[in-house]
């Protein structure tokens, strides 16, 4: 089994920056590939972002540039900092962990996932 616990969110003004944690625990091969997912009131989940263990990143489209996914093994927390935040961004975050690296910024692809924390930004 593997355990995911999300913080860092709250509210910031457009411009802003935030850096959400995802500190994880139980079976590390069940945990390859890490990502971070939204999902804003009346819309489907997005991919945002995702690391897997040797390194490699995807990012989507909308946040490249502004997002930045990183991991720290000794601690086995995932990171993601968020600059230059937009209103558009507004929406609970979710990060999720799945055994290995295919469809990274699919939701499908993913086994377990945190509660969620919330990023609200204001114009």
């Amino acid at each position: 089994q593997v355990h995911l616990v999300e913080s860092g969110g709250g509210s910031v003004q457009g411009g802003g920056s935030l850096r959400l944690s995802c500190a994880a625990s139980g079976d590390p091969y069940r945990r390859y590939c890490m990502g971070w997912f939204r999902q804003a009131p009346g819309k489907g989940r997005e991919g945002v972002a995702a690391i897997a263990r040797d390194g490699t990143i995807s990012y989507a489209d909308s946040v490249k540039g502004r997002f930045t996914i990183s991991q720290d093994d000794a601690k086995n927390t995932v990171y993601l900092q968020m600059n230059s935040l937009r209103p558009e961004d507004t929406a609970m975050y979710y990060c999720a962990a799945a055994g290995r690296w295919f469809r990274p910024l699919t939701d499908n692809q993913y086994n377990y996932w945190g509660q969620g924390t919330q990023v609200t930004v204001s114009s």
